[in-house]
């Protein structure tokens, strides 16, 4: 197989969660453990810091891996989804993992893991931690997919867990209540492991204190925490909760003997987007008009980035928005201004909404605008009809972003 004939093999020979939402999803680790064991065991042959959370956890895993980077270690980072290209998800220094990697590592395991019955994501975690692996990093920097009890990635013993906050996302999975998905991520704490939690959040604060009484591990709220003057290179109060969730990983990292240095925390932060290659953050896509991009799209994530759009001087805002079938609609659609011209479109997957079943939920919350066959045709007319003073905003739905970047 050729590069794109292996991700075919893993896009539609197998389920990804990412494409059809629920029905690909797994609450076992068995698979993970089997796959484990075919591979060697890879998980075990590098240190590694787990992140989880409902929102910030893509942005404080490039934070940590950026800074590592500078204090001149090799550092492993996985995050999950990609928005262009599957290689993002692996990276080692910022470079993504090559294709003839991922093409080898198919091809040498094709049929293990057909005889295991693996999900995409599975795979792609055996495909993260074989590549550490073998490339010895010093750290890997490793992100939750969903949850944290039976996400594939739980497999790790991590130097340290990292949760950044607790919000409602993927109920039907996690819960229904924030304890309950607080619970479902809290489990990525383990014996003796110190864990940071990156907002003190008051409903669920507590389910955090008890999971690490009972196995007993050091446990820290970073917001309650003193750390140097440093900026975020993220736009956004939620990226100043984001850094000092990070800051603190790196302080914690420092007691566990790793050297960094205040310059290297302060030259990592700032060349995080450099560094890392993260995307999708508050990006700005072009100017005159104003076009701005954002993977927020949980009702937490979507707060924030109305926070964002109120601070930024315009005229009208012009809203390229389409979201996933398999989530609330409803509890992000109230949250969006009436005033806005709304340009709805669906993602090229499976699992993005139908664009006039998404225009009918709007028009319930008064919200306007035309339907387009794609998010590039949406995207493009918001352009069209924005003057130079107004703001044309894109997102709704890390899929929706990935089309247009």
């Amino acid at each position: 197989m050729d590069y794109r004939q292996t991700l075919d093999f893993m896009y539609s020979q197998l389920p990804m969660f990412q494409r059809i939402g629920p029905a690909a999803y797994k609450a076992d680790l068995s698979n993970t453990i089997e796959l484990c064991k075919l591979l060697g065991n890879p998980e075990n042959a590098f240190r590694s810091v787990h992140v989880a959370g409902t929102n910030g956890k893509g942005s404080v895993s490039h934070m940590i891996a950026s800074v590592l980077q500078e204090a001149g270690y090799k550092t492993g980072l996985y995050t999950s989804p990609h928005l262009k290209d599957f290689r993002e998800r692996i990276r080692i220094n910022g470079a993504m993992i090559p294709e003839e990697k991922v093409v080898d590592f198919i091809s040498a395991h094709k049929q293990g893991f057909t005889g295991i019955g693996l999900s995409f994501f599975e795979m792609t975690v055996g495909m993260a931690f074989d590549y550490f692996s073998k490339e010895k990093v010093d750290i890997a920097v490793v992100e939750t997919g969903m949850g944290g009890r039976l996400d594939s990635t739980n497999v790790l013993t991590p130097l340290l867990s990292v949760i950044t906050n607790i919000g409602y996302d993927h109920t039907q999975f996690l819960g229904d209540t924030l304890k309950k998905i607080a619970g479902e991520k809290a489990a990525i704490i383990k014996s003796g492991i110190p864990a940071i939690i990156g907002e003190t959040q008051e409903e669920v604060k507590d389910v955090f204190i008890d999971r690490a009484k009972k196995i007993g591990s050091p446990l820290s709220f970073a917001d309650q925490g003193n750390y140097p003057g440093i900026e975020p290179c993220l736009a956004g109060d939620w990226q100043k909760r984001n850094l000092k969730t990070a800051l603190a990983a790196i302080i914690a990292l420092s007691k566990a003997r790793f050297n960094i240095s205040e310059d290297q925390i302060r030259s990592g932060i700032e060349n995080t987007l450099s560094n890392t290659g993260l995307l999708g953050r508050w990006q700005i896509l072009q100017n005159k008009p104003l076009a701005i991009c954002d993977i927020g799209h949980n009702r937490d994530g979507v707060r924030e980035v109305l926070k964002m759009i109120d601070q930024t001087p315009h005229q009208t805002l012009h809203f390229v928005l389409g979201l996933v079938a398999d989530k609330n609609a409803e509890a992000v659609l109230e949250l969006l201004p009436e005033s806005a011209t709304y340009y709805f479109c669906k993602a090229d997957i499976p699992r993005g909404m139908d664009v006039h079943e998404l225009k009918e939920q709007a028009s319930k919350y008064h919200l306007s605008g035309k339907s387009y066959k794609s998010v590039k045709e949406a995207y493009q007319a918001a352009l069209g009809n924005a003057n130079e003073s107004d703001l044309v905003f894109v997102g709704g739905s890390t899929f929706v972003v990935a089309e247009i970047l």
